[in-house]
């Protein structure tokens, strides 16, 4: 494990660095930007090479002179190490030209200090070998993660986005802390081993593991922090968390669920029912937002969702004795994980990219950037077709598998079947959602007219910002195009699942990947087809600009067009016993109406009702206990032994 602890080492140096060379801001970036970027790339590399050669590679270190940290690099962890290191080799290249503030020199600095202990401590998440070396990992990634959310501090908004996030972040951790000390009660040591754990105390743990993973994933209702964090963190900062961080939480799953060596239906059921329920209402949140970062990070919500769908479909196949239906959902759920990263890592830096140029995030004030912003525009939309799992591109190879799986599970019995059936349903209806609102985001914000003078006023310079997104757009395309090898590797990271299928086969999923490859090849020949006849026919023809037609208004003004609200007006009052929707709007009265106003906000009813049951008692009570803090120092040492005697009388 060399070349990975040399990789962490070049990492954190660039951190290191950036605060050293603070006062010199260019060089600062500079040095931060190479020393990361290397690291991120040896990284990969290495990743990509035990992942080929399913290699396991152990090492470990004494902490305290007590415990041992212990690190393990197999199939799986490698397989998400090569996301980890991947996006964050391209965000750290986009951050170059999009931190771009000399007079915040020393902010900049701290930012790319916590950025790349950020990224080493993800990779030490997924490859720490016992619970110690897991959970301090986890807590540094939490914490690093954390200063990033509060980056731009003096927004009173932003903090209360880096505290909800800390306090749900610290919730999570007490239900894994629960999980491993259930185990660590029935094994005696902190390796991960379940052996001589009772079956009820394995679905004890699964539960309490879920709950805590599921938070940092942002399943539902535990996403509550990643619509407040995700558009408050620097847009390259919310493409890693995005993209990356919150896979953590999906590998936490994973590897619990490997640990309990248990195939029990009931895992894959729970697992398939958060699954379903967080895609659709995450992209029914998303389709009601104005913000188009809060937008992006809904819809992160709903492709956990996918991601889920296609683990929990592995789970109950694993568990029903069909090997094909496990192999497909999980290699689906984990080709999604990596696609899902590409995509929406691109789709966050395009946001990035506009809220730079147009300076807000306000769908509504933008409008027309496709004819000044032709690079962002272009691969914003080719993240956009592949987050809504269109041919050719890669979202539609990962759900695919995820259908095969769901279409394997309609053969079994019972409750098997009908919640194969369900997730079937549910991408499907996942799917037709996720396009009407990236309909919405590409028309609203890329077409049209200018709503504002902040839309007009654009450019697109900054070629370290367009550079990464480029390359995710060309890996969408790839993916989509030539998705063997990276199917390959999601069946290799399956085989260290521990299912006992022996080598998998890979004769009959090379088979689909070449129809696949075919389908693409013929949506492109007939997309280069009728390019060609629509220049055959405009050759030699003068084209002439004009204005579009008024629609009967011979002075038609921006103010006309479509708004994000109405265009997603009639899909939200379907979906409004879930998506509950507060409208201002004083109407319009008398000969003479005075000036009016539009508000409509879409409230997310885990938000809500968490507020009303939960944060608003909580505080009421902490509010009627102030009288303990009163200023005196005697009563304060008093408390203190008061406590200590108490403790005796446990100890």
């Amino acid at each position: 494990m060399n070349y990975f602890f040399l990789s962490l080492l070049m990492v954190f140096s660039g951190g290191i660095l950036s605060l050293f060379l603070r006062q010199r801001f260019t060089l600062m970036k500079t040095a931060g930007t190479l020393t990361a970027g290397a690291g991120c790339f040896l990284g990969l590399y290495d990743a990509v090479a035990k992942l080929i050669l399913m290699k396991t590679c152990t090492a470990s270190f004494k902490y305290l002179n007590t415990y041992t940290l212990s690190f393990q690099i197999d199939s799986l962890s490698a397989f998400f190490l090569s996301v980890i290191f991947g996006i964050s080799l391209l965000a750290v290249i986009y951050s170059f030209h999009y931190m771009d503030k000399p007079e915040a020199s020393l902010r900049t600095a701290v930012s790319y200090f916590f950025f790349s202990l950020l990224i080493a401590s993800m990779a030490l998440v997924v490859t720490a070998n016992n619970m110690i070396t897991f959970l301090l990992s986890w807590e540094i990634m939490s914490l690093s993660s954390f200063f990033l959310v509060i980056y731009d501090y003096q927004s009173e908004k932003n903090r209360k986005a880096g505290y909800l996030y800390f306090v749900f972040s610290h919730i999570g951790v007490m239900f894994i802390f629960a999980a491993f000390g259930i185990i660590h009660a029935y094994t005696g040591n902190f390796d991960f081993s379940a052996s001589g754990i009772p079956d009820t105390a394995k679905m004890l743990v699964f539960i309490m593991a879920f709950i805590g993973f599921g938070s940092k994933a942002g399943v539902f209702p535990f996403h509550v922090w990643l619509p407040h964090a995700h558009p408050a963190a620097p847009s390259h900062i919310s493409a890693v968390m995005s993209g990356v961080m919150i896979k953590t939480g999906i590998y936490g799953i994973l590897r619990i669920y490997m640990l309990l060596d248990w195939n029990t239906q009931i895992f894959g059921n729970i697992v398939l029912a958060a699954g379903m329920i967080s895609g659709v209402l995450g992209v029914v949140y998303a389709l009601g937002q104005r913000d188009l970062k809060r937008l992006l990070a809904y819809s992160s919500v709903e492709n956990i969702g996918i991601i889920l769908i296609g683990i929990g479909i592995g789970m109950i196949g694993a568990s029903s004795g069909r090997p094909v239906m496990a192999i497909l959902g999980f290699s689906g759920g984990l080709l999604h994980v990596l696609n899902h990263s590409i995509f929406k890592s691109l789709l966050f830096m395009g946001a990035g990219m506009v809220l730079r140029k147009a300076g807000t995030r306000s769908m509504d004030a933008l409008g027309g950037l496709l004819k000044k912003m032709k690079i962002t525009g272009t691969t914003f939309l080719i993240g956009s077709l592949a987050i809504t799992g269109l041919p050719p591109f890669n979202g539609f190879v990962s759900e695919f598998l995820i259908y095969m799986g769901g279409f394997q599970g309609v053969a079994l019995e019972k409750t098997a079947f009908v919640f194969s059936l369900l997730s079937i349903v549910s991408l499907a209806v996942i799917g037709g959602l996720a396009l009407a609102c990236f309909t919405r985001v590409v028309g609203i914000v890329f077409q049209g007219e200018p709503r504002t003078a902040a839309a007009e006023n654009t450019d697109e310079k900054g070629s370290m910002m367009l550079i990464p997104m480029m390359v995710l757009a060309g890996a969408c395309v790839l993916i989509g195009v030539f998705p063997n090898a990276f199917i390959v590797m999601a069946l290799k990271s399956v085989a260290s699942l521990g299912l006992d299928y022996g080598r998998i086969p890979l004769a009959p999923f090379l088979q689909m990947t070449a129809n696949i490859t075919r389908g693409a090849m013929i949506v492109f020949a007939v997309f280069l087809l009728i390019l060609a006849f629509r220049i055959l026919l405009y050759q030699g023809k003068n084209i002439s600009r004009s204005g579009t037609w008024g629609c009967g208004f011979t002075r038609p003004t921006v103010k006309m067009q479509y708004t994000g609200s109405s265009y997603a007006a009639s899909i939200l009052e379907f979906f409004r016993p879930v998506a509950p929707l507060r409208e201002d709007h004083p109407g319009v009265r008398g000969c003479f109406p005075e000036k009016t106003h539009y508000y409509s906000q879409i409230h997310d009813i885990a938000e809500l009702y968490m507020g009303n049951m939960i944060v608003r008692p909580v505080l009421s009570l902490f509010d009627k206990l102030r009288w303990i803090q009163h200023g005196d120092i005697h009563l304060y040492i008093g408390y203190i032994l008061l406590a200590i005697v108490v403790l005796l009388f446990f100890i």
